[in-house]
């Protein structure tokens, strides 16, 4: 759905994209992070055609963003960090304005403001100037301006800042509705427990370059080729130990073959460890476990947090030469 190819973009005296390459499967959720001036929002920028770059090419729903960029603009709804609503204008018009800018018929323009308002609950809101709604209502109100043309493709540059936990909750929600619908989004944060909550997959930028790109959680033909390659899994490990000395150092020596993220002996938590993805080589690593004497009570598979996955990556590349899960 995104493609990009060897993308330079520089600041006078700052070059704030060196070479970014990277390919957004259709209807994902990707988490973009990494630190203040990594570039994250010259990226999305440049992906929505709001600045040119020096080099490189950028393609979204196979339109070329540098040739073709009234075209890519009906595909695509794009939210900065700074957005702007009309404050003299009601939201419903502010809906309208925003559905007839991007082309679409003025029937057509009311009718997709009605459902866009109601989609966003802003139906009894409607006759309101942006200037009497909270900071969470005006929020919505600019997803709704970013999205009233059913784009393929949403861009959101850091759109939970300054809401309260339940504003951020109802913008959660929203995501995951926009993807079932079949909407590609990008979404950048500082807050990865939220993003964890919706997205699908992560990339990490740090000075200008690309550090990682993965998905969060295997399915389908991932799971497949993870099975094929022998990659690892997060999973919880639940036991019941029985009341006898020596029972942690006999749990350790049976776990001694995985790598462990978070051991608990006494039965209180499960235990964290990184397992096979394959189902044959896990059932054959839990019947080595059991005819061990270990009493395992559950195995469960663990999606990994969105901070874990950028601590590891980090960490990864930091110690190249450590073992990673």
């Amino acid at each position: 759905m995104i493609k990009v190819s060897q993308l330079v973009f520089e600041y006078p005296g700052h070059r704030a994209l060196d070479g970014v390459s990277l390919e957004i499967p259709a209807r994902s959720v990707t988490a973009l992070v990494g630190p203040n001036g990594a570039g994250k929002s010259t990226l999305m920028r440049c992906i929505a055609g709001l600045e040119q770059p020096l080099s490189g090419r950028i393609e979204v729903h196979g339109l070329s963003v540098q040739e073709q960029p009234r075209e890519v603009h009906r595909h695509l709804g794009y939210l900065s960090d700074f957005y702007g609503l009309y404050d003299r204008l009601n939201v419903l018009r502010c809906l309208e304005y925003a559905a007839l800018s991007m082309g679409l018929a003025s029937g057509q323009a009311q009718a997709r403001a009605q459902e866009v308002a109601g989609q966003l609950d802003l139906l009894d809101l409607l006759g309101r100037s942006p200037t009497e709604l909270s900071r969470g209502q005006r929020q919505r109100l600019a997803i709704g301006q970013a999205i009233v043309h059913q784009p393929r493709v949403l861009l959101l540059d850091e759109p939970a800042s300054g809401l309260d936990p339940e504003a951020r909750s109802s913008l959660s929600q929203l995501f995951r509705q926009l993807q079932a619908q079949g909407m590609t989004l990008m979404v950048s944060s500082h807050i990865l427990s939220e993003l964890d909550e919706y997205c699908t997959h992560i990339l990490s930028i740090r000075n200008g370059r690309i550090e990682s790109h993965e998905a969060l959680q295997a399915d389908g033909m991932a799971q497949e080729q993870a099975a094929a390659t022998e990659s690892l899994a997060l999973y919880a490990l639940e036991v019941a130990p029985p009341q006898s000395a020596g029972f942690e150092a006999h749990l350790r020596q049976a776990l001694q073959d995985c790598t462990v993220q978070d051991f608990d002996a006494t039965g209180s938590r499960p235990i964290q460890l990184w397992l096979p993805a394959s189902a044959a080589a896990r059932a054959a690593w839990l019947a080595r476990l059991v005819q061990a004497g270990i009493p395992v009570a559950a195995l469960s598979p663990l999606r990994e947090r969105l901070q874990d996955r950028y601590a590891r990556t980090r960490q990864s590349r930091e110690h190249p030469h450590q073992e990673q899960p």
